[in-house]
């Protein structure tokens, strides 16, 4: 997970490479050259300003999306080449859909967008793979530093990061001479181009042999722990490193990953035990079509929605567009979170901080009360990190005491828990009615919650004494609940749960 930099900080940045806007600008011209497309010949301009425009929009969308404009092009590595992948196919099937439903692709070959999928996906790599060989040519050796003959014990993705990271630091000298690794049929393989010469048994005949040649190993290093090798294998290598005076070192420890290990299955939380024992339902296995098609639909259709609230965003907020906020997702994994920015910097030009009391905006107050600050979830759902119906992602430190059920599925953008209370609801009682709806989860019961969902976001008028009074409903209802639950948890979770009435306007689906 990439974690952008914070808004004060990013308000001012150029997010986008002129080369990335000019091909975004020039390829659907190419593309309808290429296929020699009618509406060039008929000089059709209505149909082909409308394809440019919607392409062009859709392409810089998605750089956004992927963050195509973070990258770095003289450090272009084949994650990047995925991300553009991604990128591109994102922009040819918004472009095909809105085109569709304007003018059902009238005067345009339906092979066109294809043909601009491919042209701009290989002019953005090209313009990249360009840069990288412009930088290793004037690749010095300033870099060089005292850092000794290495062999590395262990054939792993670790190892390979560290290799890699030896070579980008010193190019011209190849400080990993060779690679051990206890499993026979790892013999003979290569991992980011160094070999990997025999088992860790074979450490002490592999150091003299290099030393025959003229090389000296001045360290080992274990890609792990310890208990990496087996205990004869640990043995003897650090035996040999005894004897020979070289440095022995455990990777994680030099770089400081060693801080932050996970839990050992011992010292895991009746939590975190219980998720590997429960089994998620196979219908959220389904829902994640649901989800792509549900959030392309609703991205389309709320475009112009989206233009002028980020219209207004930028008018009364300012930049950037987007309020960004680590959660927790399926499996416990962090993701970021958007909305639309609300609050105005709390820092300015100079680093002094700003009143608080002036930080939330007219338009602000509107995003809140609408709900509307929450549309760019729908592009969180689109890359996999929410559903559009689910548990509500929470911050780290807001987790329920026993979240494994919650956290085996997709967050949603709504839920069970927000049409049943929201934030008036304690984290307790967001636990169990989390839990009923992942336990419970079916069509029907998503079909509902949308209904409520949507019976919500018009309910936006209620009196204060409203809202107090469902607070109070909403209250007395979850503690029989909680109950309730101790015994017998399902039976008792569906009647004194499952009533329809959604709270007030301090219900809000996204603090």
């Amino acid at each position: 997970m990439r974690i952008p930099v914070p808004t004060s900080r990013a308000a001012r940045r150029v997010h986008l490479s002129v080369w990335d806007l000019i091909w975004a600008l020039v390829c659907p011209f190419l593309a309808l050259y290429l296929r020699d497309a009618q509406v060039l010949a008929d000089e059709a301009w209505g149909a082909l300003f409308t394809y440019w425009a919607l392409s062009t929009a859709f392409t810089l969308i998605a750089f956004f999306v992927f963050r195509i404009h973070e990258e770095m092009a003289h450090f272009f590595s084949v994650h990047n080449t995925i991300d553009i992948a991604r990128a591109v196919i994102l922009a040819e099937l918004l472009t095909c859909m809105a085109l569709f439903v304007i003018n059902r692709l009238d005067g345009i070959p339906r092979s066109t967008p294809i043909i601009h999928g491919l042209l701009l996906a290989s002019t953005l790599i090209a313009t990249r793979v360009f840069v990288c060989i412009v930088h290793g040519e004037d690749a010095s050796t300033e870099y060089q530093f005292r850092f000794g003959r290495t062999i590395l014990i262990g054939a792993n993705r670790f190892a390979s990061m560290f290799i890699k990271l030896l070579n980008a630091y010193s190019p011209d000298q190849q400080r990993v001479i060779g690679v051990l690794d206890e499993r026979p049929a790892m013999l003979g393989r290569a991992i980011s181009g160094v070999r990997i010469l025999g088992a860790p048994k074979h450490l002490e005949a592999i150091i003299d042999e290099f030393l025959v040649h003229g090389v000296r190993t001045e360290q080992v290093v274990i890609a792990g722990e310890l208990d990496l090798l087996s205990r004869e294998g640990a043995r003897h290598v650090q035996r040999v490193c005894a004897e020979r005076q070289i440095n022995l070192s455990l990777l994680p420890h030099m770089i400081g990953a060693h801080l932050w290990r996970r839990c050992e299955p011992a010292s895991l939380s009746p939590s975190a035990i219980e998720a590997r024992s429960f089994s998620t339902p196979s219908f959220f296995r389904l829902k994640r079509a649901v989800d792509i098609v549900g959030s392309l639909a609703l991205l389309l259709l709320l475009l112009p929605l989206f233009t002028t609230v980020a219209f207004l965003v930028v008018w009364d907020v300012g930049l950037p567009v987007l309020f960004w906020q680590r959660r927790l997702g399926r499996d416990g994994r962090s993701f970021l979170i958007y909305k639309f920015r609300t609050l105005r910097a709390p820092f300015d030009s100079r680093g002094e901080r700003l009143p608080e009391s002036g930080r939330l905006s007219p338009t602000g107050r509107l995003l809140r009360a609408t709900r509307l600050d929450e549309l760019p979830q729908l592009l969180n759902v689109l890359t996999g990190d929410m559903s559009l119906i689910g548990p509500r992602p929470l911050l780290p430190e807001d987790q329920p005491a026993n979240s494994a059920v919650r956290l085996s599925v997709r967050p949603g953008i709504t839920g069970w828990a927000q049409v049943n209370g929201g934030k008036l609801v304690s984290r307790e009682e967001k636990e169990i009615l989390d839990e009923w709806y992942v336990r419970n989860a079916s069509v029907s019961l998503d079909l509902r919650i949308a209904m409520m969902t949507l019976k919500l976001l018009l309910k936006t008028n209620d009196s204060s004494e409203e809202a107090l009074a469902d607070a109070a409903q909403a209250q007395s209802r979850n503690i029989v609940t909680l109950r309730a639950s101790q015994g017998h948890a399902a039976a008792a979770m569906t009647e004194t749960i499952g009533y329809d009435r959604p709270f007030g306007e301090e219900t809000n689906f996204g603090r």
